[in-house]
């Protein structure tokens, strides 16, 4: 996907001081955080971890798949009647 270029004005002192301060705490560029933050308050990240959840099955979620699958297999010889 191409990516987008956007322009912040007006960013106060301060702000700019505590997303410095953030992304020096992480390890980070001061874009990789802004970027991150914006993920999470628009909550692109959530989506993406429920999505995994949902994605990621386990042995009992596949048995119990399997069982209800099973149930909807059955054929009512009458309606072929």
């Amino acid at each position: 996907m191409p990516s987008t270029q956007l322009t912040l004005r007006n960013v106060d002192p301060e702000l700019a001081n505590r997303l410095r301060a953030i992304s020096q705490e992480r390890g980070d560029s001061l874009n990789s955080t802004v970027l991150r933050l914006l993920r999470d308050a628009v909550g692109l990240n959530a989506r993406r971890e429920r999505l995994r959840r949902y994605t990621g099955w386990t042995a009992d979620d596949l048995e119990e798949f399997t069982t209800a699958m099973q149930a909807q297999r059955v054929v009512d010889a009458r309606s072929w009647e």
